[in-house]
Order: structure tokens, then sequence, then C-alpha cells
């Protein structure tokens, strides 16, 4: 069922393996969707910055909540069905990082079966059953006191569960960041891999200049992978390395892989097929690990197999082969100064202006450390061959700092300035609609406004892209010109992923709302819409007007 699922459920975090993002339903479409109102709404279980997807299968919703929180709700009526609390540990009030890591959960369930999988802050995976929220498993994975967590929810593949760890730019977790595999019925480990230590590599150990493995930070794989059947292939994405910068971390001008790369790992052994690094080394935690969207396009006979994305916050977009790793193209999208020139071979050259060489020196960085891409999800539709993407227009200065390394908190060791608009540059707020092929991609439309995105995208078989942002209005754009059709103001900023699902032959639209960093970190560029006070963590559930249908 996950590798053809129905139109009517949303069983996985992007909808299906490729993570399209993308709905075939069709009954909310451009002469409908004026039609919409409020089924139902429901208060989520606790705060935390709202990056949730509601995953829906035989008419009830699933909604995680941060902090370990699943809720399962009829999807009809919106009636609570169960509750499960994770009980967490207690942490010293000094672990900042580490305690933020448990308000910033995106999508930790997966549905397996009769179970919903749980990835816990505190490192666990937990089974529970569908139908009661009772525990069938659970299962520690890592060590969450030397600051390991999971942030992300798994990859459902067979009889595996594949799971990426957080928490790697903790003082405790030098030396290893982990994709991993675990068996879906007991939680027992089958394979892991280190995206900041390949002894199989010689080239990866090499990028690290001087640094052992010990003495390695960062390479966190922030976002749910993808998975290709034909080739038994998984995509992941990597973040940035730690500390930030080079200068601290003692790594030279090395390339301190895999970070900022795409890696696709063999499904039943983890073992590395390929990489592709989108930026090398990094000095502004301007990390590369979002979506990675998979792509098949005939074009004069030929099938193309590709794998899309704009993977991290220099919002640079690049479609690679993905049974090779080979770079096709790239195409940029909000303003950047870091990337000077990508290469026919795909080679990322940097702007060595901006790496820092004495402590305290200030670089000024476009995009910001929240600009760009982030963890907001674009869509690609097969219908247009389009990928849509939310985007934010920002930069910041970056200072290199030292700093003592403390339990339960980030190592990165620089500073960072408010976050500014480009020079010339009056709008936060980029909705790109790219169109794609395999030998270049295009700018279809944009959509500019004063307002940041705070959603991840849903495009539909309506003709719809569904995205919402700071103003808390959630937005249909139409799919081939970007013109809003409909749009509504709710009682939080968007947040997580719009999703959308059938029932009794009606459709549904769920949007998630609440506080988000997306919101606040640059909401100075738009100071003429305040940001509510308070949580307002929800999720509001629209279909059609039963005389509209």
């Amino acid at each position: 069922m996950l590798s053809n699922p129905p139109k009517g459920d949303w069983l996985q975090w992007r909808g299906d393996y490729a993570n399209t993002g993308f709905s075939g339903l069709e009954q909310i479409n451009k002469e409908t969707v004026q039609n919409l109102e409020l089924a139902w709404a429901w208060p989520m279980a606790d705060v935390g910055i709202q990056e949730t997807v509601p995953l829906i299968h035989d008419g009830v919703m699933f909604l995680q909540t941060s902090n370990g929180i699943v809720e399962a709700l009829d999807a009809k009526s919106g009636d609570l069905l169960w509750t499960y609390r994770h009980v967490l540990p207690e942490m010293p009030s000094s672990w900042s990082y580490q305690a933020n890591q448990a308000r910033r959960q995106k999508n930790s369930i997966s549905l397996a079966g009769d179970k919903v999988i749980l990835t816990t802050p505190d490192a666990k995976l937990v089974a529970l059953d569908v139908k009661t929220g009772k525990v069938a498993w659970d299962k520690q994975v890592l060590d969450w006191e030397k600051g390991y967590s999971y942030t992300i929810g798994g990859l459902v593949v067979e009889d595996k569960i594949i799971t990426a760890i957080s928490g790697c730019s903790i003082a405790g977790t030098a030396g290893g960041c982990y994709i991993m595999a675990h068996d879906i019925n007991t939680g027992e480990e089958l394979w892991r891999f280190n995206t900041i230590d390949d002894p199989e590599n010689p080239a990866q150990q090499e990028s690290w200049g001087e640094v052992p493995p010990e003495n390695r930070w960062g390479g966190t794989p922030w976002t749910t992978g993808s998975y290709d059947a034909e080739l038994g292939l998984t995509y992941w994405g990597v973040g940035m390395p730690g500390p930030y910068a080079e200068l601290i971390r003692g790594s030279g001008d090395g390339d301190v892989l895999y970070t900022n790369a795409t890696v696709a790992l063999d499904v039943n052994t983890g073992k590395l097929k390929w990489y592709y690094q989108h930026l090398p080394q990094d000095n502004w935690d301007l990390d590369s690990p979002f979506e990675r969207i998979l792509v098949d396009q005939e074009v004069d006979g030929k099938l193309h197999k590709m794998l899309i994305s704009v993977p991290g916050k220099n919002g640079i977009a690049f479609a690679l082969d993905r049974e090779t790793g080979k770079y096709l193209w790239s195409k940029e999208t909000v303003f950047q100064n870091v990337v000077t020139k990508i290469d026919e071979d795909g080679k990322v050259h940097i702007n060595n202006d901006l790496v820092p060489t004495a402590v305290g020196q200030a670089v000024h960085v476009c995009t910001s450390v929240s600009g760009g891409k982030l963890w907001q999800v674009g869509s690609y539709s097969p219908i247009t061959q389009t990928y849509y993407v939310p985007l934010t227009e920002a930069c910041n200065d970056v200072t290199p700092t030292q700093s003592e390394f403390t339990a339960g908190n980030a190592v990165g060791s620089v500073k960072f300035g408010p976050r500014v608009l480009p020079e010339g540059q009056d709008k936060a707020g980029l909705f790109e609609a790219l169109s794609i092929n395999p030998v270049q991609g295009d700018h279809l439309w944009q959509h500019r406004q004063r307002e940041a995105p705070t959603s991840s995208v849903l495009a539909t078989a309506g003709g719809l892209v569904f995205g919402g942002d700071a103003a808390r209005y959630v937005k249909a754009f139409d799919d081939k010109s970007g013109e809003v059709l409909w749009q509504q103001r709710l009682n939080a900023p968007i947040g997580g992923s719009p999703v959308t699902y059938e029932i009794d032959g009606e459709q549904y639209l769920a949007v998630p709302t609440g506080y988000s960093n997306s919101a606040s970190s640059i909401s100075s560029a738009f100071p003429e819409t305040p940001l509510p006070n308070g949580n307002g963590n929800s999720i509001f559930v629209f279909k059609l007007k039963s005389d509209a249908k």
C-alpha cells in the first residue's frame, strides 16, 4: 500500500516514497476552491515549534505533536480516539539546545501495518498499536544523555524502518551522526551509516583535514529520505558541519564530506552507492539536508530518473541523475552570495571572501541561517512537471567565536547577526514554481510577498498548490499561473504540512497552524504584520460546502 498509496489516504509525510507532496484528488479544484468551509478544528496536545504532518488512513488522522505526543482523531468529525504521551527524561535546565530539540519534531510518526512508529526526543523508537495507542515495543537507539535525539520520522520499507538521528551538533555526540535501519517488528538494528566518518572512502577522511573522527560534529540528516524500489536505493540529505566555521573546527579548506550532500544508500545494507555535495566547506550554517524528490520523465523515448531538490538555505535548486549521482543542472532562486559558480561537472565553488580568517571577524552572508530554503517542503506535480518551493529572502552577519562546549548545547561557535533583507528587496516571502526537465529548470512563475512562507506546500490534481505564511493565511495558488484563487486567515502562522484526503466521497484539506521559527526569525522585515502572542498549535480541516460539490 505504501508503494501504491490510495488517493484518498495520506500515508507518509510527503504522501509517497518519491516525496512528491502531490495528491491525485481533484474534487477541490480551481473552480470549487472558493466554496471551502471549515469542517472541524482541533487544538494540539502541546506547545512547541509546529512542523507536524498529519497522516490519514481508513478514516483516522494520526497527529504527532512536539515532545513525543501522538493523537488519533476521527478524520471526518474531529473526535479524539486515543492519545499517547511519551514520558521524557528530565534534562538539566542548562541543556538549552537539547531541550529545544524536543520542541521541534517535524514528522515523527510513520504508519506500518497495524503499528504507528514514533521517533522520540530521547532517541527511542516506539511502536504503537494503531487501534489503541498502546505500546507494542520500544527500542533505545542511541544515548540521549550524549545529546542524540530524533526530530524526524522514519521511512518504512518492507520489513525495515529507516531513520536518521539528530543532535549531532551537541557536544557529547562527536564522531558519529547516523542514518539507520531497524527491524519493523522488533526495533533491532539492521545497519547504520555514519555521515561524518566513512573509513571505506579515503576522500571522505581527507576532506576533514587533520580533524580525527572523534573531533568531528555535524552531518545531521534533518529530513526524512525518499526511496526508489527499482534501484533499491534510499536518498537522504545531510546537514552542515560543526563547528560552523572552519577556523574553529580545524578542517582548513577541506570539503568536510558528507556534510551538505545527498547520499544514496543501498536500502538492504546501508552501503553508499554515490554522493553529491551541494555546498562544500560550509562556514555559515547554510546546511543542505532538505527534501529529495524523485522524478521520472520520458524525453525522446528515454526515461530519465532524476532527483530534484532545493536542498539548502542558499536556495539553489539541483537536478541529479539518481542512478549515478551525476549532476544535471542547477538554478538560483533567492539572492545568495556564498556560491560563485558551479562547473559543468557539478563542482561547487564557494566565495572565499566570506570565509572568516580570525575570531571576531564578521562576514555578511546571504542567505541567512534562517533564510532561503528551510524545513518547509516543496512539492512536485507530475501533471505540470513543476516543482513548487516556499522560500525566504534573508541575510545576516556571521562571526566566529571561541566558546566552551558544554553538555546539552550546540558546538556552533559562531554568532549570527539580525536577519535583514538583501539590498533592494522589500519582500521576504517567495513561492517559486520551477519547470523541471532533465536538461534545465526554469522559472514558471514566482509569487513574492512581504511575509515569509511558514508551511510546506501541497500540489494537487485539482490544479492547486496550497501553502501558508507568517501572516496566518493559508492560500491556494493556481498551479500554472501562481494566481491566488483562495485564502483563509487562521489563528496563528500556518505550520507543518497541509495535506488532503477523502472520506465517503468528500475531499478534505487539513491545515496545521502554530508557532514557528520561520515566522519569527525574519519578522522585522514585515513589522506591519505582528505575530500573535501565545502558541496556537491547532489543526483546521476544510471541505466543500454540501451544495457546491
